[in-house]
């Protein structure tokens, strides 16, 4: 034996010490069944073999939701929460046995992951598992004696308690209380006033207007291109509100027009400036066809608003007529 010879063996010898000096863990997979039919049920073997002593955990257990399932291969196979651990000490070595159901609800052929041992920082993988999920070929005629009962929902509601026909007919239900309640309604109406249908009052100039302008910024014109349209429709509302709030007939009158009457009404001679830039815009997009900037569009529908509300009835005051009264008493 040469020298050379001599000193590779007595290397190879020391590497084999230290490779049995070290610690090592060693972890087994293995499935009950490769092959699964969609819905049922087969077990996870999982198999670690360490050092007595040596703390370790598998990361996919943490990540166990709250209804106990772990998701792998997407959310086409799920693993249940282990149902058996058991722990063999023997010769300083510790054996550790999970049994973890498995089931699929998706058929086709998937790849179980190599499952991670965590040990401090080191990481030790499980040889990965092939499995096959068939799907259920069932008829209306199938008979399903075999499978499992149907499970209670995950989330209960009182619609879980009734029969299937007071859940599929549940309008035919609305339509029957509707229709009671309705008719109690209409009893007590009729008996109280003497008619079924309550006469609608006649909305006010304000309430008019109003309903006009929501209306009006509702259909978005001017943001459309559609300005003339815009000014037409805001302008008719104020004509409107002029008439039926003061009687000043300003359909029929030009902007100066009603600028005029305006200045010769008290309640609205400092209303004018909001009226002003109103139909200086208008006229403007009418007859000289000036496209607006948004600015402009917003401050004419901001200043309609704002004639509309400054100039609405306003209820008469109580506290005056109070104390008005108060004083005849104390004469």
């Amino acid at each position: 034996m040469t020298f050379k010879r001599f000193y590779i063996l007595i290397v190879m010898a020391l590497i084999s010490m230290s490779a049995a000096a070290a610690p090592s863990i060693t972890i087994s997979a293995k499935l009950d069944s490769v092959n699964l039919r969609m819905g049922r049920m087969t077990s996870l073997h999982l198999s670690v073999s360490q050092p007595a002593g040596v703390k370790g955990h598998f990361p996919v257990l943490k990540d166990i939701k709250d209804n106990g399932i772990i998701p792998v291969c997407g959310d086409s196979v799920e693993l249940r929460a282990p149902q058996k651990i058991d722990t063999v000490q023997a010769d300083g070595r510790l054996q550790i046995n999970l049994d973890i159901p498995v089931q699929a609800f998706d058929s086709g052929y998937y790849r179980l992951p190599g499952f991670a041992f965590v040990v401090g920082n080191d990481s030790v993988f499980s040889n990965s598992l092939a499995l096959k999920v068939y799907p259920v070929n069932a008829t209306a005629d199938t008979p399903i004696g075999d499978f499992a009962s149907t499970a209670d929902p995950e989330n209960p509601s009182i619609f879980d308690y009734l029969p299937d026909w007071m859940v599929e007919l549940w309008w035919l239900w609305i339509i029957i209380i509707a229709a009671i309640v309705v008719f109690i309604y209409a009893m007590r109406r009729y008996r109280r006033e003497g008619s079924l249908l309550p006469k609608k009052p006649e909305p006010t100039p304000y309430e008019k207007a109003i309903s006009g302008l929501r209306e009006l910024k509702q259909q978005q014109l001017w943001e459309s291109g559609q300005e003339k349209e815009y000014y037409t429709q805001l302008t008719d509302i104020l004509r409107q509100y002029l008439y039926g709030r003061f009687g000043i007939n300003a359909s029929e009158m030009t902007s100066r027009q009603i600028l005029a009457a305006l200045s010769k009404n008290k309640e609205l001679t400092d209303k004018r400036v909001y009226f002003r830039q109103i139909l200086d815009m208008a006229d403007f997009v009418k007859f000289a066809k000036v496209r607006p900037l948004p600015d402009d569009n917003v401050l004419a529908f901001d200043n309609a608003m704002r004639f509309v509300e400054e100039t609405k009835p306003q209820p008469p005051v109580e506290e005056e007529s109070d104390a008005q009264t108060k004083k005849g008493g104390a004469k």
